[in-house]
């Protein structure tokens, strides 16, 4: 338990929290906010099934996550859901795209991959000593 809370001392990691925060926290609240644009609109024309259901369960996560992560509190686990979020995101939106070549796939990708890259960097090293978890957890 005490390694799920652990945070780590790397410098300027705080930036790492905070765009990744920021990007989801963003992305979630907009799945609410413009529904049809952002929300179960857009999942129905990408084709998901339950448009609304999926739009809004991500949404949640992505907002929930997001918050937490710039707030530094449970770092770990909050960016599961991002990073499940990320690969599912390029899986079923990014890789059809490589029909059309390597590079149109890259270019539409690269948004995607870098977020999935970095919930996985917040995942194995939790959060730093700017957090909520260091105040909580590391006393």
């Amino acid at each position: 338990m005490n390694n799920l809370f652990r945070t780590n001392d790397i410098k300027g990691y705080i930036f790492i929290r905070l765009i990744l925060g920021y990007v989801f926290l963003v992305a979630g609240l907009q799945k609410f906010i413009f529904p049809e644009a952002m929300g179960p609109g857009r999942f129905m024309e990408m084709g998901f099934p339950f448009p609304a259901f999926t739009a809004y369960f991500v949404g949640f996560f992505e907002t929930v996550g997001g918050l937490f992560i710039l707030l530094g509190f449970v770092s770990r686990l909050a960016a599961i859901p991002i990073f499940i979020t990320m690969a599912v995101a390029i899986i079923t939106t990014k890789f059809p795209q490589l029909s059309d070549g390597f590079w149109t796939f890259a270019h539409a990708a690269r948004l995607d991959i870098s977020m999935l890259l970095t919930s996985l960097f917040v995942i194995i090293n939790g959060s730093d000593r700017n957090s909520l978890d260091n105040r909580l957890f590391n006393k």
